[in-house]
């Protein structure tokens, strides 16, 4: 595969990416990212296997070019820059059509896109309430301290996409483990190549139950009208099964943890949402704090088809993109003080989700079940407080999503 580099006398003056946190600040990205947007819009970055990419460091650029034709998701193509050695490695047995360009993308993602409209998701709340009560009453009725991950971000989101797609929830430590193995960047090629071939016999197994007694769910419905009329294979069903069930449970419990803790740090915010009648105004703090923590911190990865000039610098087709999402949703252009958390800021322009045609297809569910998630928790549960010091608190650096392993909580 070719790759692209910088002549080797200045090759070691490239920042290496993607870089570490500051252990003080946590929630924040790493502070050179911040120095490397004030210097350009677009600055050579070094990556884990010797390759070299352009890194889109402001909040124009990068949602320019997530919606430009000529800029490409495909793995496959020359100068693709992959996050490690392992995903690399596993490009055939996880593509779906998040790394596919249209029109492949888009025949994919209508098969579930009618799923996850505003309207469908509404109509869950409900039942997303009646989850998100149950858990508490459970988490209220247990020891203390408990680990608020493992008791409560990681079953809300795991319980509504195992219901969604009619997975046995009783199987949602087997898929957390997958999920975890899979978006670790340091996982070898050969656990992840294992682990890719389990969770797909499992999900064809699935699959074939399902399209011999249908159930009123949506992967009955996609196996019974894609499989069944040829217009989707078994081997792209599984793949898009895999895909909702990571997307589904990973970053949404990831954003309810550190959601939470940024609501402990700062009492005032808290208390205002905590006390808030208005819908709105929780709907607006989700906004806010998806757009400050920005969980997906090891770049959206995409490359340049054609010779594209933006903002005085020309990228070659065939190089490498890499769009760290939160700096874009630092950018103190679009919203100023981004370093603080406003619950009634207007955050709307943040691209926690991405931008363009690969925005996230679940991004209405998630904010469903994290409005409900923050409001419920903190009403229930007004002396919800860290159990441990924060200095304690073991951040999740090595994978493609951000958050902690444990949040031990008291009250």
């Amino acid at each position: 595969m070719t790759r692209t580099h910088l002549p080797d006398p200045a090759f070691e003056d490239i920042p290496f990416y993607p870089m570490t946190r500051a252990a003080s600040c946590p929630l924040d990205p790493p502070p050179v990212l911040g120095d490397l947007q004030a210097k350009a819009p677009f600055v050579r970055i070094r990556l884990w296997d010797g390759s070299t990419a352009w890194l889109v460091t402001r909040h124009a650029e990068q949602r320019a070019l997530l919606a430009d034709p000529r800029v490409s998701a495909d793995p496959y193509r020359p100068g693709y820059p992959f996050q490690s050695q392992g995903l690399r490695d596993i490009t055939d047995e996880s593509l779906t059509f998040l790394n596919m360009d249209d029109p492949e993308h888009a025949r994919l993602r209508r098969t579930v896109a009618g799923t996850f409209t505003v309207r469908r998701i509404e109509r869950s709340r409900p039942a997303v309430r009646e989850i998100v009560d149950d858990l508490i009453s459970d988490l209220l009725a247990g020891p203390r301290p408990a680990d608020l991950v493992s008791r409560f971000a990681l079953p809300v989101p795991s319980l509504v996409i195992c219901h969604l797609l009619g997975v046995p929830y009783a199987d949602h430590e087997f898929l957390q483990r997958v999920g975890a193995t899979v978006i670790s960047r340091e996982t070898a090629t050969t656990a992840m190549k294992d682990t890719m071939a389990e969770v797909s016999a499992y999900l064809e197994q699935m699959i074939s139950r399902k399209l011999a007694a249908p159930a009123d769910d949506l992967l009955s419905r996609l196996a019974s009208e894609q499989i069944q009329t040829g217009q989707m294979t078994m081997q792209e069903l599984v793949k898009l099964t895999h895909l909702l069930l990571l997307a589904g449970h990973e970053t949404t419990a990831n954003m309810i943890t550190l959601g939470t803790l940024a609501l402990l740090r700062d009492p005032t915010q808290l208390t205002q949402l905590r006390n808030a009648d208005d819908p709105k105004l929780v709907a607006a703090a989700v906004e806010e704090l998806l757009r400050y923590l920005s969980i997906v911190h090891t770049g959206l990865r995409r490359l340049a088809l054609d010779d594209i000039e933006i903002a005085g610098q020309v990228i070659r087709a065939g190089e490498g993109l890499v769009i760290p999402i939160e700096t874009a949703n630092r950018d103190e252009t679009v919203f100023p003080r981004a370093g603080m958390l406003d619950i009634h800021r207007d955050a709307r322009q943040h691209i926690a989700f991405g931008f363009g045609v690969h925005q996230c297809v679940g991004q209405h569910l998630a904010r469903m079940e994290l409005q409900v998630s923050y409001a419920a928790l903190h009403r229930r549960i007004p002396t919800l407080a860290l159990a441990v010091d924060p200095g304690d608190l073991r951040y999740k650096q090595d994978g493609l999503i951000y958050g902690v392993h444990e949040l031990p909580v008291t009250w």
